[in-house]
This record gives C-alpha cells, sequence and structure tokens, in this order.
C-alpha cells in the first residue's frame, strides 16, 4: 500500500483517528458513511501497512507542571558520522527531550524540552547537556504563547 493508494475514505479514517484514536469502529463507520466491517478491515490495513504508528493520548503539560516549553538549539563541536550517532544515542535516553530533530543551518539539532520553570530548564542545561562533551553550543528559545499544536499530520 502507497500514498497514492489510500482512497478519501481512507483518509477520512486516519483523520478521524487523528481526531479521537478512542473511537470504536462503530462511530468510526458513522463519521465515514460505511458499515462497520469494511471501516474494521481498513482500519487494520491501514495499520499494517504503518501508516497508523502507534496509538496515544494527548496530556495537558500545564497541569502536569510541565508547561514551560523550550526549544534548544543544539550545534556540536565537529559534524561527523560517529559524532552525530554518539550525540542521537546520547540525546534518546534523555527523559526531558520531549522531540529532537536533525536540522539544517547554523545549528546541527533541535530539541523540544518540557520543564516546569526556567531555574529547572537552567539545571537541565547544566546537569545534563553540560556533560554532552560534543555540544559545542546551545541557544534556548522559550515559548511564551502556544498558538497551534495539532498533534497531527494534515491530510
Amino acid at each position: 500500500m502507497t500514498e497514492t493508494s489510500l482512497d478519501a475514505i481512507d483518509l477520512q479514517i486516519l483523520r478521524a483517528l487523528q481526531e479521537n484514536a478512542r473511537l470504536t469502529t462503530k462511530e468510526l463507520a458513522a463519521r465515514v458513511n460505511l458499515s462497520t466491517t469494511p471501516v474494521f478491515e481498513r482500519h487494520r490495513r491501514l495499520e499494517k501497512a504503518g501508516y497508523i504508528l502507534r496509538y496515544a493520548a494527548v496530556l495537558d503539560a500545564q497541569k502536569l507542571g510541565r508547561g514551560f516549553t523550550v526549544f534548544c538549539s543544539v550545534k556540536l563541536k565537529q559534524m561527523n558520522r560517529s559524532v552525530a550517532r554518539d550525540f542521537i544515542s546520547v540525546i534518546k535516553d534523555i527523559p526531558q527531550v520531549a522531540e529532537c530533530y536533525n536540522i539544517s543551518g547554523e545549528y546541527d539539532y533541535l530539541l523540544k524540552i518540557q520543564a516546569p520553570d526556567m531555574k529547572y530548564y537552567n539545571e537541565f542545561i547544566i546537569n545534563v547537556l553540560g556533560t554532552i562533551d560534543s555540544i559545542g553550543s546551545i541557544l534556548s528559545s522559550f515559548v511564551m504563547d502556544e498558538i497551534k499544536n495539532t498533534h497531527g499530520i494534515y491530510l
């Protein structure tokens, strides 16, 4: 199955599941105007083909005391395959790093950190990122207000 083999119903199913992954097959069928059996089969096919990677709950960071969002740009001292592989290995094991992207431009990586406050983030920079020898510089951008966060892909 390729992206081009997805039809309008498949896309409707994926859109509906992005909005609410807890929909029952019956509820999903009502949303896409099909009976439950073909919707169940399509849903299963989309999972098996890898269009649906996993199901997750979207949590309220503010209520959980992690409402201080920081985008941390990281520049490595040098960039080569070995250094990049080691950095990625370390970053994957740091639970405070919610997201990590290899980016183009002046910096090499962009990290998203959810912290309780500035003090926590400062200690994180010193005691966690500060222990990674390959990091040359860090630029922190603090989110003042979240305007849009869909947690999904436009289909």
